[in-house]
């Protein structure tokens, strides 16, 4: 899978890009980094962040929800 969101249960933002990957028919793999430390380890790698969602499509990583950014990252 090429699409991997890191997030938590309480972010309003995860919830959005998840809404969002599903209304795009985008399929995509979630990782609870609040449960899941090795998970929490490797999105901090990648990102530099604790901040959520990260998501890593085709290897870009995207801090936050930003449509445009994601959609440039699914085309290619």
């Amino acid at each position: 899978m090429a699409v991997k969101v890191y997030t938590t249960p309480t972010c309003s933002f995860c919830t959005q890009v998840k809404r969002y990957f599903r209304e795009q028919r985008v399929p995509f793999r979630e990782y609870d980094v609040a449960r899941d430390e090795r998970r929490a380890n490797e999105m901090m790698k990648k990102s530099g962040q604790m901040g959520v969602p990260v998501l890593d499509i085709h290897g870009t990583i995207i801090v936050g929800f930003d449509k445009d950014k994601i959609d440039r990252a699914l085309r290619r």
